[in-house]
């Protein structure tokens, strides 16, 4: 793939920039939206708020349907394309929420929704990231998750904001605005459009994205980080205070998530990018078991080590995410095979909070045993991860 000519380019920050000022809209108006909004609408509608908080689990179980068909559109395409639709399904879903009267009209939302995450959410702007830089584009992979990992700190006090001084509906059809006033156009002007040219029929044919082990490792660690990092989003403030604290004071440990995992990435974006990623991933497997190690041995002080274990490893591990296939397989088929890894973790995902929640409701110490054990087996899939220029045995993709 090439796009246009590099110095008609815009500098890679300004890229950099866009796209991680996307991440944070799209995160904010859809992935983190109902945390400030599923009470006022469940009250508004007469609705029970588990009702409403179980379609936007729906929603998460659109991605796994959709997202291998999306990575191919991505890979011929070249992402562009793809971010700019999702942009205009994050704005129509967002209409359609804000005219939401019954359960019908919010699952028809929650599902378009669902649509827009499955498009418009790391992978399409990471994917442009590779064809653009190929392999350079570790560091403005890393620098678009810094500002996405944002998405909760602005999207949860802005879309508050905006519900008190505008209503919910208000606050819907602003961050609707938003995608079509802000992001969409910034994506237009900024993001150079990469161009896939036809094969020359001279050329050997690129190799099919198969189901290798080392696909199969790397989908089991992403598989694992991303329950455990639906079920912490969901539980991490309640497990925090089955060790001792206060409803508010394991709620605001439970903030210094955000903050590990927005400085991991900083870290990585500056003093680590020279670090094999491989090992930064590695490492970061290990942060959890250790901050709820620190948890269970010392209880309710040392719970601002589990809030940063927790946050730091999950921060990594979406850098990781992006960068890990592009360094094993290469840039060939990156937004098919970045598909394919994510969907047992986006079923898992969606499952996550309900399974966390009974290993809970049983013990503390047992749910904590639970996500670490998974982080063990994150850690072991770590190693035998060969450079993908070594031969290697192969099965056909199911």
């Amino acid at each position: 793939m090439s796009g246009e000519p590099a110095q008609h380019r815009p500098p890679k920050t300004l890229v950099t920039l866009v796209l991680g000022l996307g991440q944070i809209v799209a995160f904010a108006s859809s992935y983190y939206l109902m945390g400030a909004l599923g009470d006022p609408i469940a009250r508004d509608l007469g609705l029970a708020p588990t009702l409403i908080f179980a379609l936007t689990s729906a929603s998460l179980a659109v991605s796994p349907i959709l997202s291998p068909a999306a990575g191919r559109w991505i890979d011929r395409s070249g992402g562009k394309v793809v971010l700019l639709v999702s942009n205009l399904i994050f704005a129509s879903a967002l209409v359609l929420l804000a005219r939401a009267a019954d359960v019908a009209g919010l699952t028809l939302a929650m599902a378009a929704l669902g649509v827009g995450m499955t498009i418009g959410m790391y992978g399409t702007p990471f994917a442009i990231l590779v064809a653009l830089y190929g392999e350079e584009a570790r560091r403005p992979i890393t620098g678009v998750a810094v500002l996405g990992g944002l998405g909760s700190a602005v999207g949860w006090p802005v879309t508050a904001w905006m519900a008190e001084t505008m209503g919910w509906r208000g606050a819907c059809l602003a961050w609707a605005a938003a995608h079509l006033l802000v992001c969409l156009p910034l994506v237009v002007l900024v993001t150079p459009r990469v161009v896939v040219r036809p094969r020359d029929a001279a050329s050997p044919p690129a190799a099919p994205v198969v189901w290798d082990r080392r696909m199969i490792q790397l989908a089991t660690i992403f598989a694992c980080a991303w329950f455990i990092s639906s079920a912490m989003a969901n539980h991490m403030p309640r497990l925090l205070a089955g060790f001792g604290l206060t409803p508010s004071h394991a709620a605001a440990v439970a903030g210094l998530v955000g903050l590990a995992a927005v400085g991991v990435r900083l870290a990585e974006f500056t003093v680590l990018r020279r670090v094999p990623i491989l090992i930064s991933t590695r490492l970061a497997t290990l942060l959890h078991p250790l901050g709820a190690t620190a948890l269970v041995s010392f209880g309710a002080k040392a719970a601002p080590l589990m809030a940063l274990g927790q946050g730091g490893g999950n921060g990594m591990m979406t850098v990781a995410k992006g960068v890990l296939p592009l360094s094993l397989f290469g840039q060939a088929n990156y937004g098919y095979r970045s598909a394919l890894l994510s969907q047992p973790a986006q079923v898992l995902q969606v499952g996550g909070p309900a399974l966390y929640g009974m290993a809970l409701a049983e013990s503390p110490t047992a749910a904590l045993g639970l996500s670490s054990a998974l982080c063990l087996v994150m850690f072991a899939m770590t190693f035998g991860l060969q450079n993908r220029s070594q031969p290697q045995k192969e099965h056909a993709a199911a």
